[in-house]
This record gives structure tokens, sequence and C-alpha cells, in this order.
């Protein structure tokens, strides 16, 4: 398996996770799991060259960074 497919699948994995975290109302570590595998995407995104996936996921990283400051008081 190239290292590609290992950054998509984990990609995956935590994003799936994290949308069943916040299904469950489990903050922030919902934030925490989905934000760490839309972090995964946009550099699967970065070594493909794909801009897509880097638009798309890389768009999520500051929401997800803000939410979490939001739900832990920083902001």
């Amino acid at each position: 398996m190239t290292q590609l497919t290992v950054l998509k699948w984990l990609g995956t994995s935590l994003v799936l996770s994290g949308i069943l975290l916040t299904n469950l109302n489990i903050y922030p570590l919902n934030i925490i799991i989905h934000g760490s595998g839309s972090l995964l995407w946009t550099w699967a995104g970065f070594l493909s060259k794909d801009r897509a996936l880097m638009t798309n996921f890389g768009l999520q990283l500051p929401l997800f960074a803000t939410g979490l400051a939001r739900v832990m008081g920083w902001i």
C-alpha cells in the first residue's frame, strides 16, 4: 500500500469517526478527530496535486480550529 493510500484510508476513518462523535454529542473530541482526518485529506490532496481535495478539506481546518477554540473557551 502506498503512503497516499494509507493517508486516504486513515483520513476517511477519522472523518467518519468524527461524524459519529458529533452525532453522539461528544465534544470537543469530535472536532479533534474530524479535524485530524481533514488534515490528512489535505495532505493527500497536496501529495496528489489535487486542488479540489486541498480546497475542500483545507478550508475545513480553520472551521474546526474556530470550533475547538470556542468550545475550549479561548474565544
